[in-house]
């Protein structure tokens, strides 16, 4: 992990690897923006031009590198595009900070150590900053022949470390904004070593177990049920999708409790260690990626960590709903009927809508506690996909406040985001004719059915959001920002935020 530290000292006299400054967009050219005023001036106040010599705009993403100015004990200027200048007296967006410098630690990999003089004008951007460099120096090589030890030695390894200056080590804000990031940021990125871990390692018990030792080190309270707690209980969904496979499912039950609490949040998660479709067998070339299927629990799992880690004074109940759904001659068949935790039956119609089946006995379960709300992730619908594109998720739920209250969380910390209705109109296409309730409705809006479905199994009067993130929780195309290729860790920070305010008390 990239250790986050303030530094006070001045950038010339700072030993490092690296100084990394921020450029911005400007109307006639890139501006280096404040926090750097120290470097341009080594280059006589020439910085701009000499970047714009050097092909840089400002544009968001954009990294050039140039020597240091002589004088200075770091080698390597490192200059990262901010996109377009603020308006006047405006600063720079925190996710801008983050993005920034993400593309910054990503570019830095085998440093050991690097300043980053970005702009500075409270805390909230040095967080922003410290996140963007834990989440953008991320790598995942656990698997990769030459082994993790090997990797400092071939300058494969993550930034080591990174002093963020503009910050006061004294500063309770400043100290406080920096261990957040540190938090957030390693529990995202265990969110997305656990999405990047093949299935024949991270089965339902194999992830039960995980969570097992992170809960013990953390002070969670942790439950596991295996299939037989599952049967006796009546988890029909979740030992529905289970069914096919030699890997029996697990629902596990994580509980942060504060003792200065008075309200509860549940965040409940789909966990398909692997998604074959079942019976309903997914075509050619949509096999490859389905070890993220379980990106919604590992959401789940790392926000109740963090949570702990910060010791928020709210109490969090994490459930993570985990199976394997896998074709085989016991597999649950089209045509079956379950019988949900709930004492709802369910026609299965499609074995490849298996997510929402092991969140209805989930959602359920948390129902059962009577929570002040429930939030469930999943990686649910292609038709989430085709609506949003691959890095926005989507926000259902059965309270318009609430659902506006999701999407500004999500929208603050950095996660696109946007509102989707739940028309009354589609629940009939899901009616059966043998049972409760179909799996499967009318194709169009199918990513809206899905959400119905679920509110189905949720309990009376309780306030609930459903976040489908099939499009943003597993990025197949090249890195960008603080992002990954990969599994990216999406909802992490939006569960830890609703969690922060509802601690606030200003979460409804």
């Amino acid at each position: 992990m990239t250790a986050l530290t303030l530094s006070t000292a001045a950038a010339p006299g700072l030993r490092a690897d690296a100084i990394v400054i921020g450029v911005a967009k400007g109307a006639k050219g890139p501006i280096v923006a404040p926090g750097a005023e120290a470097v341009d001036k080594a280059y006589d106040g020439r910085l701009a031009a000499v970047l714009e010599t050097l092909g840089a705009s400002g544009a968001e993403g954009e990294v050039t590198k140039l020597p240091a100015p002589a004088g200075f004990k770091a080698p390597l200027v490192l200059a990262v595009g901010l996109g377009t200048e603020p308006a006047k007296d405006a600063g720079f967006e925190p996710e801008a900070l983050r993005r920034a410098a993400g593309s910054a630690a990503r570019t830095l990999t085998g440093a050991k150590k690097a300043a980053f003089a970005l702009p500075v004008t409270d805390a909230a951007d040095l967080g922003a900053i410290g996140e963007g460099v834990v989440l953008g120096a991320y790598s995942f090589d656990a698997y990769k022949a030459d082994g993790n030890d090997a990797r400092a030695k071939n300058g494969k390894a993550p930034l080591a470390e990174a002093a963020l200056l503009g910050g006061k080590p004294r500063d309770a804000a400043h100290k406080a904004a920096l261990l957040r990031a540190a938090a957030v940021g390693q529990e995202l990125n265990r969110a997305r070593d656990l999405i990047n871990m093949p299935p024949n390692d991270l089965d339902p018990q194999a992830f039960a177990a995980l969570a097992q030792t992170a809960a013990k080190e953390h002070g969670i309270k942790v439950q596991v049920l295996d299939e037989k707690a599952l049967t006796k209980g009546g988890y029909g969904g979740i030992l529905g999708v289970g069914a096919g496979s030699a890997s029996a499912p697990r629902l596990v039950k994580l509980s942060y409790t504060s003792s200065k609490a008075d309200k509860t949040l549940a965040f409940v998660g789909k966990g398909i260690t692997y998604d074959s479709g079942g019976i309903s067998l997914k075509p050619a070339g949509h096999n490859e990626t389905m070890k993220c299927d379980m990106s919604g629990a590992a959401a789940v799992f790392a926000a109740v960590v963090a949570a702990a880690r910060l010791g928020l004074e709210v109490n969090v109940t994490g459930w993570l709903a985990l199976a394997e759904n896998m074709p085989s001659g016991s597999a649950t068949r089209p045509g079956d009927v379950l019988r949900m935790y709930s004492g709802k039956t369910v026609e299965v119609l499609n074995t490849d809508a298996e997510g929402r089946l092991v969140l209805a006995d989930a959602l359920w379960a948390a129902s059962a506690e009577k929570p002040d709300a429930i939030v469930d992730v999943a990686t649910l619908t292609g038709a989430m996909m085709l609506a949003l594109g691959s890095r926005t998720f989507g926000i259902m739920a059965n309270d318009d406040a609430f659902r506006t209250a999701v999407h500004e969380a999500a929208e603050e910390v950095g996660e696109p985001a946007w509102p989707m209705p739940l028309p009354e109109h589609l629940r009939k296409g899901m009616d059966s004719s043998v049972a409760d309730i179909a799996n499967m409705g009318e194709r169009m809006g199918g990513g809206l059915v899905a959400g119905l479905f679920l509110r189905e199994f949720v309990g009376e009067g309780i306030t609930w959001a459903h976040l489908d993130i099939a499009g943003p929780a597993f990025n197949e195309g090249g890195p960008f920002g603080y992002t990954p290729k990969g599994g990216t860790g999406t909802a992490v920070r939006t569960l830890v935020r609703l969690a922060e305010l509802t601690a606030a008390g200003d979460l409804g």
